[in-house]
């Protein structure tokens, strides 16, 4: 049936959805590295050991290996047949299970994590880590990522109120291992981050991310709840959740983000409020919220 006079011009006008529509980002799992494909993504891929590590408290000044990292054993349970939802599940001998789902958008990917808590004993388990690799999104070349401090430039996090390019101001240099960056939320103590340099301020936001090597897109990470924002030593970036330790039959709700958008600093910042109101900071007005007394004062 052919469209009414009046009509046809007007019909003509309108843009297809499937033509201008970016189609979603591809998930990928192969050992413990997943992997977002696409249009979307600069350099064609993002590699993600994921998860690089279940962590116990007493990190920062601790061996990696012998103290900080509990073995897990990871188990793939699905994805989805176009590749936009991949189902995971994590195991830890003292009876901590880590359910993983993710779900990939146009310009974003989403986690849903569950743990719980079946052991006999509170968990050792007070954060985990997700290792992002950025060196294609960045433009740089993968082979050369050891201890590579060249793609900073090119990253920011949020401190005071306001985006900064790294190194920021008051750049740690001295830790159990160099060279990289931590900033510890304020749920976290000291004495339980990445065992890299600490930075001395604790991050306006729990968002870290980096742009693209045109600087066109942006990549930023969240978690809610978060441990710490770490720049690593292979061109990564970390936003790393926080467990806390579950007590015996504890079960705690995870969620997490990461944004590849076509747009501006405000315009992530407008995704990433609406996506993590828990980080948004308080009035000034408003009395400081109760807090543990190795924590600093809750600046979000």
């Amino acid at each position: 049936m052919k469209p009414l006079p009046l009509l046809a011009p007007l019909l003509a006008c309108l843009p297809c959805a499937h033509a201008t529509d970016t189609p979603p980002i591809t998930l990928h799992h192969d050992g413990h590295i997943l992997s977002l494909k696409g249009p979307a993504v600069p350099g064609g891929s993002i590699e993600i050991n994921y998860p690089e590590a279940y962590c116990r408290a007493h990190s920062t000044d601790a061996d990696w290996l012998r103290h900080t990292v509990i073995p897990h054993q990871q188990e793939f349970l699905s994805r989805n047949a176009d590749g936009t939802e991949i189902r995971l599940r994590d195991s830890l001998r003292e009876g901590l299970t880590v359910t993983h789902t993710i779900t990939a958008g146009s310009d974003e990917v989403s986690f849903q994590l569950e743990a719980v808590h079946s052991g006999q004993q509170r968990s050792e388990a007070h954060w985990g880590q997700a290792c992002i690799r950025l060196s294609r999104f960045c433009g740089l070349p993968p082979e050369s990522a050891a201890n590579a401090t060249d793609y900073l430039p090119q990253c920011f996090l949020f401190l005071d109120g306001k985006l900064t390019r790294m190194p920021t101001r008051d750049w740690a240099t001295s830790a159990r291992y160099t060279p990289g960056q931590v900033w510890r939320s304020p749920a976290a103590p000291a004495t339980d981050v990445n065992p890299r340099p600490l930075h001395p301020a604790i991050p306006d936001h729990g968002l870290i991310g980096a742009f693209s090597a045109d600087g066109k897109t942006i990549f930023a990470t969240a978690w809610e709840p978060w441990q710490e924002l770490f720049q690593g030593v292979i061109r990564c970036l970390h936003a790393d959740f926080r467990l806390g330790g579950l007590a015996p039959g504890a079960t705690l709700r995870i969620k997490g983000k990461i944004y590849l958008l076509k747009g501006s600093p405000d315009d992530l910042l407008q995704r990433y409020q609406r996506d993590f109101p828990e980080h948004r900071r308080p009035s000034p007005s408003a009395p400081p919220p109760p807090r543990a007394a190795d924590a600093p004062p809750d600046r979000q």
